[in-house]
């Protein structure tokens, strides 16, 4: 396939998984009644549901000529490559150098492969580390995100380039937080913070100042760390990093993918 190119099946495949998660994280904003929380009960499916789209997404580039064998094993080596980073330090204090690989992996991928590979990253991760239960498929999904928008930005070389990635790093280690937060906020009896309670059949607005106050609360500090951890390891070891990527990316003559 040409350069930047997906083909119809992929896109599909790709929008119906983020159709899934942005529906996953923003349902407690447009909830209007007690029966909302019934979504609890669906966590199960959605981990389910996820892997399904994983798969088609799969299945749909290599039936399309759009993802190779090669593609697969380098694809396969970046998440094994995250797993192992996230056994380093499973959250811990919010330091995760995952998510600098997360940043320099998804900047050297197209859009679809640097969705699963932020996506299976954090699996491969979930089950070496054995922290496997209703969270993983938020996390994978909020995962892809911080992969895809990595994917997603102006292309720039040299100390531009590692600049925005740093900037980038230390947003997506914050906005990975405050999405992650919300698979348990609703099902909290009560909030540990003051008019931080999500509100049972509240407006959308109502809910997200409550949320903004249960976040800043609760989780700033614990992701401000995330984000800035990130942000320095792309400064320190980024140009190396995408260097030797991008040099694999090259030999192995990856379609849509070198940037």
């Amino acid at each position: 396939m040409s350069e930047g190119t997906i083909s119809w099946r992929g896109g599909l495949s790709l929008g119906l998984v983020v159709v899934v998660g942005i529906a996953a994280f923003s349902w407690p904003f447009v909830a209007s009644s007690a029966t909302a929380l019934e979504h609890g009960h669906d966590l199960p499916w959605l981990f389910a549901v996820l892997l399904g789209l994983l798969g088609l997404l799969v299945l749909a580039e290599l039936s399309g000529g759009g993802l190779t064998a090669t593609e697969v094993a380098i694809l396969g080596a970046l998440a094994a490559m995250g797993g192992a980073l996230r056994v380093l330090s499973a959250g811990a204090a919010g330091l995760e150098p995952i998510f600098a690989l997360l940043v320099l992996g998804g900047r050297v991928l197209s859009a679809r492969l640097a969705f699963l590979m932020g996506s299976l990253a954090l699996l491969v991760g979930a089950l070496l580390t054995g922290g496997v239960g209703p969270w993983v498929p938020f996390q994978m999904i909020a995962c892809g995100f911080v992969s895809l928008g990595a994917a997603a930005l102006p292309r720039l070389r040299g100390r531009a380039e590692i600049l925005l990635l740093a900037g980038y790093g230390l947003v997506a280690g914050i906005g990975y937080g405050i999405v992650m937060n919300l698979w348990f906020w609703p099902f909290a009896a009560t909030s540990s913070v003051d008019g931080g309670a999500f509100v049972i059949g509240g407006g959308a607005l109502e809910n997200l100042a409550h949320y903004a106050v249960f976040y800043l609360g609760t989780s700033l500090g614990w992701d401000l760390g995330r984000g800035v951890l990130t942000a320095a390891l792309v400064v320190v070891a980024g140009r190396r990093v995408l260097g030797s990527l991008r040099r694999v990316v090259r030999r192995a003559a990856f379609a849509g993918v070198s940037r």
